[in-house]
C-alpha cells in the first residue's frame, strides 16, 4: 500500500493553512465509510417516505482521527471498505433501484446511480489530492524539472 508505514513528514504535510494531508484525507476516507456511501444507500434504497440524507461533517476525520496513526487509519479504511463493498454487491442492484431517489441536503433529489459514481470519482479525486500534496514536497528540489511534472503546477 502506497500509504502504510511512510514517515511523519510524508503523512502530515500538506499544502498550507485549512489543507489537508494524507493523513487528514485517509481519516476523511474513514468517516464517509462509517457515514456516507452505505447509509445514504440505505436511505435510498429503504421503504421510508423521508429520503433526506443527514447531512456530511467534511471535518468530522480531524476529531475522529485524534489519537490514531497513518497505519490505523489505513486497517479501519480497508475493513470498512470491505464491508461496504460486501454490503453493495449483496443488493442485486439492476435499472430500477439505480434510479430510485434520495435528497442530498446541498443538491436536493440524487438518485443512487449518482451516489455510486460519486463514490468512485470521489475516491480519485482524493487519490490525485495525496499525489499532489506528497509531490508538493520537492517542488523546489526538482529545479528545472518542475517544467515536466504536471502535479507541481497546482
Amino acid at each position: 500500500m502506497l500509504l502504510q508505514n511512510i514517515a511523519a513528514p510524508w503523512s502530515h504535510s500538506n499544502e498550507g493553512e485549512n489543507t489537508w494531508s494524507p493523513f487528514d484525507i485517509i481519516g476523511h476516507l474513514v468517516h464517509g465509510e462509517k457515514t456516507d456511501w452505505i447509509p445514504r444507500m440505505k436511505i435510498i434504497l429503504s421503504d421510508v417516505t423521508d429520503k433526506r440524507f443527514e447531512p456530511f461533517d467534511r471535518f468530522a476525520q480531524i476529531r475522529e482521527s485524534t489519537g490514531k496513526n497513518l497505519n490505523q487509519l489505513l486497517m479501519e479504511f480497508e475493513f470498512l471498505r470491505m464491508e461496504n463493498i460486501r454490503f453493495l454487491k449483496q443488493q442485486q442492484l439492476n435499472e430500477d433501484a439505480l434510479n430510485r431517489m434520495g435528497i442530498h441536503p446541498e443538491f436536493g433529489p440524487v438518485s443512487l446511480r449518482q451516489l455510486l459514481s460519486t463514490w468512485v470519482v470521489h475516491d480519485l479525486d482524493h487519490c490525485a489530492q495525496i499525489f499532489r500534496v506528497m509531490a508538493q514536497q520537492y517542488k523546489h528540489e526538482t529545479g528545472p524539472w518542475q517544467a515536466y511534472l504536471p502535479v507541481l503546477k497546482i
